[in-house]
């Protein structure tokens, strides 16, 4: 079954394309004038090189933004691996309008299907060891629900949206924390956790970010859904696995690896037994793909 955006993504769409529309089009195509305004003209999305599709279910928001007249045929699902050459989407319309979306339409088709894309190949280089993927808040300013979507069309999961949806105490809380309480920051951080929980909305999660060991057998004790494993060599990943079946736990805390995650190295570090693994890299530094748009008039 294939994937469509919701309405968190399709409200995050049209804000950032009122916003890019203004900084592209201004007060007008001056160079579309040149054309005939009653020319029509039938254009093609293709792919330049292997992808994940991410973003041709949007293609015909953006074009109505431009020109209502403007035909959506979409041909390439969300989540559709093709190769180089395939035709995702198609416009037909006028060729003022097309024309003056095309670049608007491409930055979005080609941000989300590189999102997607890296997502798939961390994806895929995990098949069969039981973990899974995790996207970060580790995403362009503005773009997050339609960058988490693309993570999702990838074949990834999503983790906490914000700060608002989920508690997640980090190494800069526990370093406050000690420093203000003059103790043992995990011990402080499960007395507050006793305070935060009852707060909580339904679904959201507790985790608590660790570093080592040590501190990782003292999280055993608190009442937490998560405990991140941060930077952890691998071997240290397999002995907190271990530690957390001894404690009797293993059906009641989930074990997140994240930090220096490549894709040299998932598999290794989804093998150890963690079920999440976070990786900042599949929204930070995703490749766009190369999608051009090529344009041909109607023969009228």
């Amino acid at each position: 079954m294939a994937m469509a955006p919701g309405k968190a993504e399709r409200d995050n769409l049209w804000r950032l394309v009122e916003m890019a529309r203004a900084e592209d089009l201004g007060s007008g195509d001056v160079t579309g004038t040149i054309l005939p305004s009653e020319t029509r003209a039938t254009a093609r999305f293709v792919a330049r090189q292997p992808m994940v599709v991410c973003g041709s279910a949007l293609l015909e928001a953006i074009a109505m933004s431009y020109d209502g007249e403007i035909r959506t045929t979409t041909l390439a699902e969300e989540g559709l691996p093709v190769e180089g050459g395939a035709v995702l989407a198609e416009w037909e319309g006028p060729c003022r309008g097309i024309l003056a979306a095309e670049r608007v339409a491409l930055n979005f088709l080609q941000r989300l299907s590189g999102v997607a894309t890296s997502t798939r190949a961390y994806v895929q280089a995990v098949a069969g060891t039981g973990a899974e993927i995790f996207d970060t808040r580790k995403t362009t300013p503005g773009w997050r629900e339609l960058e988490k979507y693309a993570v999702r069309v990838g074949g990834g999961n999503n983790h906490r949206k914000g700060l608002y949806d989920a508690v997640l105490i980090k190494d800069n809380h526990l370093a406050l924390l000690a420093k203000a309480e003059g103790r043992d920051p995990i011990e402080a951080a499960g007395r507050e956790l006793e305070r935060v929980r009852p707060i909580l909305s339904d679904g959201a999660f507790i985790e608590l970010e660790v570093d080592n060991l040590d501190h990782f057998r003292s999280a055993l004790a608190l009442s937490v859904d998560i405990i991140l494993l941060d930077n952890m060599p691998v071997a240290d990943l397999r002995r907190a696995v271990a530690m957390r079946k001894a404690a009797g736990l293993a059906e009641r805390v989930l074990l997140e690896a994240s930090g220096g995650i490549t894709l040299q190295n998932v598999r290794q570090v989804a093998e150890t037994g963690v079920e999440r693994i976070a990786v900042g890299a599949i929204t930070h530094s995703a490749e766009a793909m190369d999608i051009a748009l090529d344009i041909e008039p109607d023969q009228t």
